[in-house]
């Protein structure tokens, strides 16, 4: 099991095309943790964002009667993916992975197949 620093840093580092990556409270809206971004990217207001989406779609879901979980949200932009991922286990509610892809160096299969394993090794 990987701690949030491990993990952030392993979806940094495996995922190709990675510009950052947050554990984000949606609760709350807190960046439990944010690694990579910058001054064009700023995690953090990305994280309380993405707390608004999150909410939103849940609200909707709710009024349309459906059920299941979100399993991802996909943001496309012009040159980059952003991918919110809520956790699915028990430690992790209300908590998603939040993760911005360079669109032109990335392969969201792929980058999606690493982010469900890192999930699934992320201790919280």
């Amino acid at each position: 099991m990987a701690n949030v620093e491990v993990s952030l840093k392993e979806t940094m580092t495996s995922i190709e095309g990675a510009l950052g990556a947050a554990l984000v409270d949606y609760t709350s809206g807190m960046a439990l943790g944010t690694l990579g971004g910058g001054k064009d990217l700023d995690l953090t207001v990305a994280a309380a964002g993405n707390t608004d989406v999150i909410r939103a779609k849940t609200r909707t879901m709710d009024h349309l009667g459906l059920k299941g979980e979100i399993e991802d949200m996909l943001i496309t932009l012009g040159h980059q993916y952003h991918v919110i991922r809520p956790l699915k286990s028990r430690s992790g509610n209300g908590l998603f992975l939040y993760l911005v892809l360079d669109r032109a160096k990335s392969n969201l299969a792929m980058a999606h197949r690493q982010l469900k394993r890192i999930e699934a090794e992320l201790e919280v």
